[in-house]
């Protein structure tokens, strides 16, 4: 990734040398994921959302959990994020996380999982804006990061507070903003919007980054227009499509070059998980890179049942053949071959 000669924005005291951004995704935005898309671009490494109970103080944790601490130093800027509703134990643990040398700490108020948001965190948060500045004002007062936050625009369209919470934010010491511009009850449903990403934007003094609906390298540059954020931070529209982070629209990619990059984050992904875990957690990557392609039905099918990297790498070395040849047949996998 080129770094640009100035930063585009600062987190606080923290340059960040890009306008274009991985969204935190539970079950996406792990290390190898991550690794990719800021290779291509992304210019700031967030990563899953951490439960604050599941990084308990007593011992006693979850390993999963702290799996999605680890990160590799190239990937800085790194932005932890944690989400709980009790006030007293995210900062307990926010604190004890400054250990692990994050650049930044975020605080997730836009998760709409009922589990989570019904118990007061992620978007659960935002039906309190006096707690979210009594917080926030306690973490920018006790830590040496920065800390910021990703928002929705509230509970429901009734009650679409973005505005009254994103002051609270920028009041109470929040050095910036991300907004999904839908609210809670939407979950992924409906058509974001920009305009109250705009108004977020005019009303605070710190860096705002956009978010919803951006699946394309026009999405990027018409949010940007529209709403005057900071920087364009991309979920569900990066899922195989990392060439986004390097303003390269999916379809523009050659299909041996998609390959390509698919086995380089397979590999990651053993080298991180091991082999069985491994391929289990790429099957849903790898369902979304060959999403679409030429002939790519059966694939999708074969790639989604695979249990063994032999039978996986197999499958792609067909389908890299099957492009080669000057037909408009549908791939078809080879049969698998017998044991033994």
């Amino acid at each position: 990734m080129e770094i640009n000669a100035a930063p585009k924005f600062y987190v606080r005291d923290v340059p960040v040398f890009g306008d274009v951004i991985l969204s935190p995704m539970d079950g996406y935005s792990d290390l190898p994921f991550r690794s990719l898309t800021r290779e291509l671009g992304s210019a700031m490494a967030y990563t899953e959302f951490m439960n604050v109970e599941s990084l308990s103080l007593n011992g006693e944790n979850d390993a999963v959990t702290w799996r999605k601490l680890k990160y590799d130093p190239r990937e800085r800027p790194v932005v932890f994020q944690i989400y709980g509703h009790n006030e007293e134990r995210l900062v307990q643990v926010a604190t004890r996380l400054q250990e692990f040398q994050p650049d930044v700490i975020d605080i997730n108020m836009g998760c709409y999982v009922r589990k989570i948001a019904e118990r007061g965190a992620g978007s659960g948060m935002l039906r309190d804006p006096a707690k979210i500045a009594r917080l926030f004002a306690r973490l920018t007062r006790e830590l040496r990061v920065p800390v910021t936050a990703k928002i929705r625009l509230g509970w429901d369209e009734r009650t679409r507070n973005y505005l009254e919470v994103a002051r609270a934010l920028a009041e109470h010491g929040a050095s910036l903003i991300a907004v999904h511009a839908r609210t809670k009850a939407q979950g992924y449903t409906g058509v974001a919007d920009w305009n109250a990403i705009a108004e977020i934007k005019q009303a605070v003094k710190i860096p705002v980054l956009g978010n919803g609906d951006v699946k394309t390298v026009a999405d990027i540059e018409r949010m940007k227009t529209q709403t005057g954020c900071d920087g364009v931070m991309i979920g569900r529209g990066a899922i195989g499509n990392p060439w986004i982070f390097a303003r390269q629209d999916r379809d523009a990619v050659a299909p041996l070059a998609k390959l390509a990059l698919m086995r380089r984050h397979l590999a990651l992904n053993l080298d991180f998980y091991g082999t069985r875990l491994g391929l289990v957690l790429f099957r849903k990557h790898a369902y979304r890179y060959v999403q679409g392609a030429y002939g790519s039905a059966a694939l999708r099918h074969a790639l989604m049942l695979c249990e063994e990297v032999s039978a996986f790498e197999r499958l792609l070395d067909e389908y890299a053949a099957h492009l080669a040849q000057p037909t408009d047949a549908e791939f078809q996998p080879a049969p698998p071959r017998a044991a033994g």
